[in-house]
């Protein structure tokens, strides 16, 4: 059977800033989440494949997130687990959000799409509680299956509501998602509580803002100057990125700053790079 996590591999150098404050024991100004598509865990194609959930989970490690939202994570995949099943760091037993967990994290899980050889969906890692997991379907057409992933965290004694998404890859699709999502909130989230949707929203023509400011959600950015335009820092490709689609939509919480890590092993271990933003309550 493969073994757990190597915490010594040659990847973990690669850390980003600390965060200051520790886990819920204690009120804590600001919640550091981080989005990231993980593309199931391996890259390559025919005999250049090659697992990387193992760097992956040294990188989940390094955000030193208090939330932790995954886009295209295995529950199982047959044929890649007999493929990757030698060797000490091979095809890790379980699904691929646990093993991405950090000790003392909790984790949600559901599937978004069924294949041939297995599934793929969202997860939540959290450091502090969570409650109720739940799931809505947003899927626009049969040939490309989307979730919602609904997960409420209990951060400093109160709720903070979290969706994890991945939208279509055309941007009719994504409009009608959109719908889709406001028709859920309405429906599942109070109003007077705060809310974050973050995930890859495949918004290529940066057209996804309108319809997401009419449903009440700002994108999370950096704060820029009166009267200048907000600056959205790409996450895709990872080798070369251009495209921004990766994000966070808030409601009822305010960003502070926000980072995408750049280096030789980001641009290996996914064909995105995560997107990290530092919320506080507004």
């Amino acid at each position: 059977m493969p073994a757990a996590r190597d915490r010594a591999a040659p990847h973990a150098t690669h850390r980003l800033p600390v965060h200051t404050a520790r886990g819920p024991e204690a009120l804590q100004e600001v919640l550091r989440v981080a989005t990231y598509n993980i593309h199931k865990g391996v890259r390559g194609l025919g005999p250049r494949k090659r697992l990387e959930i193992h760097n992956l989970g040294l990188a989940v490690e390094s955000f030193d997130a208090d939330v932790v939202c995954l886009q295209e994570v295995r529950l199982f995949q047959h044929r890649d687990a007999r493929r990757f099943r030698h060797g000490r760091q091979g095809w890790p037993e379980g699904g691929q959000a646990d093993f991405l967990a950090p000790e003392g994290y909790e984790v949600a899980y559901r599937t978004n799409a069924v294949t041939r050889h297995g599934e793929h969906g969202n997860a939540l890692l959290s450091r502090w509680p969570i409650g109720e997991v739940a799931h809505h379907d947003v899927s626009d057409h049969r040939f490309e299956q989307r979730g919602l992933l609904h997960v409420p965290v209990l951060w400093n004694g109160s709720r903070v509501h979290v969706v994890v998404a991945h939208f279509a890859l055309l941007h009719a699709g994504r409009v009608r998602q959109v719908q889709r999502l406001a028709e859920y909130l309405a429906a599942e989230v109070p109003a007077g509580e705060p809310l974050m949707v973050a995930g890859d929203f495949n918004d290529w023509s940066e057209k996804l803002d309108t319809p997401m400011r009419a449903i009440g959600l700002a994108r999370a950015s950096d704060p820029a100057p009166p009267g200048w335009s907000a600056v959205h820092k790409p996450t895709f490709p990872a080798l070369a990125p251009v495209f921004a689609l990766d994000r966070v939509y808030l409601r009822g919480l305010r960003c502070r700053s926000t980072l995408v890590p750049r280096g030789a092993g980001w641009r290996k271990w996914s064909d995105h790079l995560p997107l990290l933003v530092e919320l506080e309550a507004s």
